[in-house]
């Protein structure tokens, strides 16, 4: 006769619900891939970029959260994200509002950008494989191909410095040069929009090229500096 007191001493107890008899869990929740907040941000990076939210303007995070069927925290820390890239800027009492690019915001970021891409470009003259420099060239073909389109221009250019920096192998300049392309994107005077620009930057690009193919990490350093100095002059408000 079996004890009201316990199991049978042949039985197991039963594993709380929702648990394994080893204690793990059987029904393991599936994360999405990205926190929604991310997905967030990245919506609003692609208006920032677009200038469907154009420089300047007020972001309205009621009618934002209600397009996207979400709740204001997710797109607050969206926001949060957006602001440490620099496409935000939060002002107190007032909100979040998309940055607007002063002549010195470009000129310190073009400091920068110098300093760091010239020192990049140099690295890859020394050491680059040939076929890390036989990349570099084909993206430099798409410059060649994209002389009369100024967004595919623009699109290959920054590939191209970006695959730079990305054999030049220093993932904490890297970092930087991206975040602070991301605030370049927002000047409204488009650089390579002004008359013979697109062509110069071309050249420039092409005397690179010529300077990282000879492995003359000097020359190639000096020709970079050149590029973001012209870069920079033509960027500058009028």
């Amino acid at each position: 006769m079996n004890s009201i007191d316990g199991p049978h001493p042949t039985s197991q107890a039963a594993p709380p619900r929702g648990m394994t008899p080893t204690g793990a869990a059987s029904d393991r929740v599936q994360l999405p891939s990205t926190a929604l907040y991310q997905q967030v941000a990245e919506r609003l990076r692609s208006k920032i970029m677009s200038h469907t939210l154009a420089p300047g303007s007020w972001i309205d995070e009621q009618s934002l959260a209600a397009e996207y069927g979400t709740s204001r925290t997710p797109l607050r820390e969206a926001l949060k994200v957006l602001a440490s890239e620099g496409l935000v800027t939060m002002k107190l009492r007032r909100g979040a509002y998309v940055t607007e690019v002063s002549q010195r915001d470009l000129t310190e970021v073009f400091h920068l950008l110098s300093l760091l891409e010239c020192d990049a470009v140099a690295v890859v003259a020394e050491q680059a494989t040939d076929a890390e420099l036989a990349d570099l060239a084909a993206l430099h073909a798409r410059l060649e191909d994209a002389v009369n389109d100024a967004d595919a221009f623009f699109a290959a250019n920054e590939r191209f410095h970006m695959r730079l920096l990305e054999i030049a192998d220093n993932r904490w300049r890297n970092q930087m040069v991206a975040d602070m392309r991301q605030v370049m994107k927002l000047n409204r005077h488009h650089s390579l929009l002004k008359e013979g620009r697109l062509a110069a930057s071309l050249q420039e690009h092409r005397d690179i090229m010529t300077a990282l193919r000879a492995r003359d990490a000097e020359l190639a350093k000096r020709l970079m500096q050149l590029h973001m100095a012209q870069g920079k002059e033509a960027a500058a408000f009028p």
